[in-house]
């Protein structure tokens, strides 16, 4: 059961609770967070290249990442070039399970919320991708929570859709803990890849087409800016819809 800070997390994303005297409150506190630089962004960090990336197969490939809220992972991988679609949706879970939202929210599902992500791997690489997740995207130290939002549905996970992605993963994961760049030991896992739900339509492009929601100021432009800070040269302005 969320506390605190949580449970204002909780409302902060909910759209029907951002109305009135308490929506208002937690999009100041939001905002004031974003405009202070008391956000996200203070953890964004430049990861290394990988030492194992994984060789392509085809023309276009797909990646699934959990690493948080959908939103801020869907919007920051738009961004980048190569990427031609991104999809939040629904992953972890049993193979052949349709879930919702509101499911999925409840923490019991075994889903994460997650993102799948279109590539040309001539321009970027599963590698590169991996790169820019936990540089910008997600702490891979926290077990079972991103940013404000706490729960199994809101962990870090890879789950790789072929061998070579898989080999690539589990060879990052361990790079980068031996690397030491965060206080904590990595706890992200690799996953196996049990299929990939669509979430509802209100949660596609939801950075782009809310830009001023609370949630969006204070957890997910900063990962952006990162992004934008970080990997300039493969920052696209225009984001992949």
């Amino acid at each position: 059961m969320m506390k605190g800070m949580d449970v204002l997390a909780g409302l902060f994303r909910a759209d029907w609770f951002l109305k009135g005297a308490v929506g208002f409150a937690i999009g100041l506190g939001a905002t004031l967070a974003f405009s202070s630089g008391h956000a996200h962004a203070e953890t964004a960090l430049l990861a290394p290249g990988p030492v194992l990336d994984a060789v392509p197969a085809r023309p276009l490939e797909t990646a699934v990442f959990a690493g948080g809220c959908f939103w801020g992972v869907e919007g920051v991988f738009s961004h980048v070039k190569g990427v031609r679609l991104v999809q939040s949706g629904y992953a972890g879970g049993p193979r052949g399970k349709k879930v919702g939202y509101e499911q999925v929210s409840r923490g019991n599902t075994g889903f994460a919320e997650a993102v799948s992500v279109t590539y040309d791997p001539k321009i970027i690489s599963y590698g590169g991708l991996m790169r820019i997740f936990f540089s910008v995207i997600a702490d891979p130290t926290t077990l079972n929570y991103q940013g404000p939002d706490h729960g199994t549905q809101y962990r870090s996970a890879l789950f790789p859709l072929n061998e070579e992605q898989a080999k690539a993963a589990r060879a990052y994961l361990t790079q980068l803990d031996q690397a030491k760049l965060w206080k904590g030991p990595v706890v992200t896992k690799v996953e196996a890849f049990n299929g990939f739900v669509r979430a509802e339509s209100e949660h596609q492009d939801f950075m782009e087409r809310n830009p001023r929601h609370p949630y969006v100021l204070g957890w997910d432009r900063p990962k952006l800016a990162a992004l934008k800070r970080l990997y300039p040269d493969v920052y696209s302005e225009r984001p992949s819809l």
